[in-house]
This record gives structure tokens, sequence and C-alpha cells, in this order.
């Protein structure tokens, strides 16, 4: 995927400033990422720090448009100034691809890491964008789960991998496939934050009951606490009766981890990334990019309170 270019309306909106704010000998009709990356250096123009996030995108029902939604959320945050590493966790390589990139092209994946010992930093990928990098994923990766099998501590390794690298993002994306497995695990147990993407239908409760009780036993037997949970609903159509019941049901079982803002049914959504583009850059006024903003809108504060919270409490301690 070439790199994509913005008008001065899109790089304003990204910086958070007017565009009479871009200097005049900086102004452009279209601009690269690396000129964005360039303008916000200059203008100190970066967002309100999350401190090193890690978000893990799972069900394990497929279906539910995880991968697209994991790799357009991935992508924004970085538009937006965030240093965002997203790992495809996934051996069919679907968050790689929709990135612009064909995960049979690169010798190396997690396997490499997790089972290898090869160091992390190099296996991370650049993407078009210059504070969006990745690690990709291919066939190879599904053997990762038979090969961690007769480990010591086999379910730390991937959070043990990240910790030669986490300082350098502000978060680390996983998009992980529709299983439970040794690798899924070990994406839990490196996780701060859970994203459950789901449809708005009657088949979704089942996987979200096994997901949660997942979590808890997490929480009692390696004591593993997440910070967040919370649960999208994805590619809602609201002519549809049954979704709308579907959606009622969520929203009386699940209050306290549903979000707010849901994510509207899209042609040009799915159709982007089947084309390995996010979304937001085949068509950043659609449906699908707009609400993905408002989620994004709707989560950020959280993870800004938090990281707050915690830095207090850190210098607290130290006080």
């Amino acid at each position: 995927m070439e790199a994509p270019t913005y008008s001065s309306k899109q790089v304003a909106e990204m910086l958070g400033v007017s565009p009479k704010q871009i200097p005049e000998d900086a102004r452009k009709e279209a601009y690269t990422p690396d000129d964005i990356w360039e303008l916000r250096t200059t203008l100190n123009a970066f967002p309100a720090r999350v401190g090193h996030r890690r978000q893990l995108f799972l069900n394990f029902k497929g279906g539910t448009g995880k991968t697209s939604l994991s790799t357009s959320y991935a992508w924004r945050l970085a538009e937006l100034g965030y240093a965002v590493l997203l790992i495809d966790l996934d051996s069919q390589g679907h968050a790689t691809k929709c990135l612009g990139y064909e995960g049979e092209d690169f010798e190396k994946t997690l396997l490499d890491v997790l089972v290898r010992k090869t160091p992390l930093a190099k296996v991370i990928q650049k993407s078009t964008l210059p504070n969006l990098d990745f690690i990709p994923s291919n066939l190879t990766m599904s053997t990762v789960d038979l090969a961690l099998m007769p480990m010591a501590g086999r379910e730390f390794k991937l959070r043990n991998a990240l910790k030669d690298v986490e300082a350098q993002y502000d978060i680390i994306v996983f998009d992980a496939p529709p299983s439970f497995g040794l690798l899924n695990l070990n994406a839990l147990m490196a996780a701060n934050d859970l994203f459950v993407p789901v449809l708005a239908d009657f088949l979704s409760f089942h996987g979200l009951k096994l997901l949660f009780e997942t979590v808890q036993s997490l929480e009692e037997d390696l004591n593993h606490v997440l910070d967040h949970v919370f649960i999208v609903v994805n590619s809602f159509n609201a002519t549809f009766k049954l979704a709308k019941e579907a959606l009622e049901a969520l929203q009386t079982h699940y209050p306290e981890f549903l979000l707010p803002t849901i994510i509207r049914q899209c042609t040009k959504f799915a159709q982007a990334s089947s084309e390995g583009r996010p979304v937001f850059v085949a068509d950043p006024t659609s449906k699908g990019a707009n609400d993905i903003q408002a989620m994004i809108d709707n989560i950020l504060p959280r993870l800004v309170a938090a990281a707050a919270a915690a830095q207090k409490k850190g210098t607290q301690q130290a006080g």
C-alpha cells in the first residue's frame, strides 16, 4: 500500500489545531505522513499521554469483523499522533493484509520471538505511517501453540518478550485469532485492556460467556486482572429487528462493559479491508471511519485518566 496523502483540513484535525496555525512555509495542497509528523514535532502537537497500553482484540467466535476493527483502530491512533505497534497473532495474516502487506513476504514472525528467542526488535516492520509499526504473521504461526506446550513459563512468553520494546510505544494492539490456545492465553496475560467485538446476534452471547469465564479464571489462577474490558458492537444494522433485540440484551447483561458507541454496518469498511487498506485511508468520511473515531473519543479519556492516576500514585509512593 502506498503512503496516503492528506488535505490541510485533515492535517489540522489530526494535529488538534486550526488550519491557520499551520506555518505558512509548511502549507501544501497534499501532505504525506512524514510531513504531518514533522509538523506535529514543530508545533509540539502531541496527544495526551495514555501511558504504555497493551490492548487485545479477541472474540472466541469468528466473523465479528475483529481484524478490520483492530487494524483501523491502530491506524487511526497513529494518525492522531500515538506511537503504535500492531501485532498480528493470526496465522491467516489478515491484520498484516489490512495494512497492505502479505505475510508470506516476511521471513520472521512472532513464532521466531516466542519459540526461537529472536529479539522482538528484529521482527518489527515499518508501515507507511512513521509512528505505526507492526509484526507480521503468516502460516508458520499455526505451529506456535504446539511449540509452546512443553516450555516452562509458557503463559508469559509474550509479556516477557515485550519488555525490550514496550517503552517505545504508547499503545500495542494485538489482533488475535478466534480461538483459545496458548498464544491467545499469552496475549491475555500481556494485555492491559481487552476489546471484544461482537455482532448484534444471539450467537455472540455464547462466545462472550466463554470469554468472560476465561478472564475470570485468569484472575483467580494466574492473578492477572485486566484494567478495562470493552465490548464493541460491530457491523450493526438498525433495520433488523433481531439486531435491535440482541443489542438490548447486551445492554441488559453487560452494561458495565458495553461501549455506548456502535460500529454501524458499512460496505466501504468491509471493502477497504479486503483491499488491504484501513477505512481511514479508503474513505475517512464513511460511517465506519466516523464510528471508529467515536469509539476512540469514548475510550481515550478513560486511558488518559488512568495514566494520570497511575502517575500520581507513583509520585506519592516515591515521596
